[in-house]
């Protein structure tokens, strides 16, 4: 690897996106001693009150992102909403990974799907709609379905479950016509997720598959490494490499899989970290924010080795009740529990607030400990 192309500290790094993921990026590179700059237009942003700098603006605000190429050394994204013309726009001066054409696959489902089964990747059966019209009739074997708004969909967002054609049309006008994808309703045996670091010589760290399951569309439990067929978590891997590569991608990539029917299925991806790797932060040597910081920089990859097993539990505004803040007492008399609280301006249901992970070498037991915890903190209720 060139010295030339390497960003040691103290430079300034930049962050497209104030939230959790950008706070722990925040975090990795203060670790590591770099400054980091954030572009967030909430004042309240997560990331932003930790950064060297906060730039308040829009993602679009172009007097902002000339002050974001004028202090950055290199740039990234936490979030794949963020425009790809951004990313564009500050690629022409200043090293950005990942590049916008990935970011903007990632961005809309139609591309994605598209990508995924143009490069020889299983999925579940789908059609695009644009029209009315493309919704498929009952004889079509794609009924019970999801129908997903191709953009800014995430967390269960922007999908409805649609049992016949009727229901499909009806959602698609709800949705105000946007463009769809219609996507078969799988069978699920469980679902899968592997995130990997790629660098700019094309070396991958690709940490454990996790096991994951979703409570309303929301990520609630992840278990590492995930359970199950041996042959299906090496299947996991070797898909998720295979997407990196064909996107020359550089950078930190999530990648979810649905297992049906014994059979593996790429769902979708995130140009980023991923909700289901806050594991690594306890349990590798190396985490996913750390190896994003190192592939933006030119960095070697660090290990991403497991060294304890783990369970994360997402925290939602839900178990603030009535304002009320949850009872922290009962979680930290676990010893294996690491907390995390993201430093949310304000408790709403839905709202991603924190998360926790429980670390020990018995699977079974932290698995145990985990959701005695989780119960104890009214998650699920």
């Amino acid at each position: 690897m060139s010295s030339a192309n390497t960003i040691l500290p103290p430079a300034v790094l930049g962050m497209l996106g104030g939230g959790q993921l950008g706070r722990f990026f925040v975090i990795a590179a203060h670790e590591m001693g770099y400054k980091v700059a954030v572009l967030d237009p909430d004042r309240n942003s997560p990331a932003g009150k930790i950064a060297d700098v906060h730039l308040c603006a829009a993602y679009d605000d172009e007097a902002a992102l000339r002050s974001m190429a004028e202090q950055c050394a290199a740039i990234t994204t936490e979030f794949e909403n963020v425009p790809a013309a951004t990313l564009q726009f500050l690629a022409q001066s200043r090293t950005v990974r990942p590049a916008a054409t990935a970011v903007a696959i990632a961005q809309n489902r139609v591309a994605e799907k598209n990508f995924f089964r143009d490069s020889g990747l299983p999925v579940a059966p789908y059609v695009v709609i644009e029209q009315a019209a493309d919704i498929p009739g009952a004889d079509s074997g794609l009924y019970p379905a999801i129908l997903k708004v191709a953009r800014f969909g995430y967390d269960g967002k922007g999908q409805a479950r649609v049992a016949t054609a009727e229901e499909a049309r009806a959602a698609f006008e709800k949705f105000g016509a946007e463009i769809c994808v219609l996507e078969r309703m799988l069978k699920l045996d469980y679902e899968v997720s592997l995130v990997l670091a790629r660098d700019a010589d094309g070396n991958v760290a690709a940490f454990p598959v996790a096991e994951n399951a979703h409570l309303n569309g929301i990520l609630d439990i992840s278990i590492a490494p995930a359970r199950g067929d041996a042959a299906i978590r090496e299947q996991a891997r070797a898909m998720a490499i295979e997407v990196a590569q064909k996107l020359n991608y550089i950078g930190v990539l999530g990648v979810e899989f649905f297992v049906s029917e014994g059979k593996l299925l790429v769902n979708e991806m995130a140009p980023r970290p991923h909700n289901s790797g806050h594991y690594t932060i306890d349990a590798c040597v190396t985490n996913q924010f750390e190896q994003q910081v190192r592939a933006l920089a030119g960095l070697p990859l660090g290990d991403a080795r497991q060294h304890s097993l783990a369970v994360m539990v997402n925290l939602l505004g839900d178990i603030w009740k009535n304002g009320e803040a949850p009872a922290w007492q009962l979680a930290f008399t676990e010893p294996g529990l690491k907390m995390h609280l993201y430093g949310k301006h304000e408790a709403r249901p839905g709202r991603k607030m924190g998360h926790f992970t429980v670390i020990g070498e018995e699977s079974g037991q932290v698995l145990e400990d985990a959701l005695k915890v989780r119960k104890a903190l009214g998650v699920g209720e």
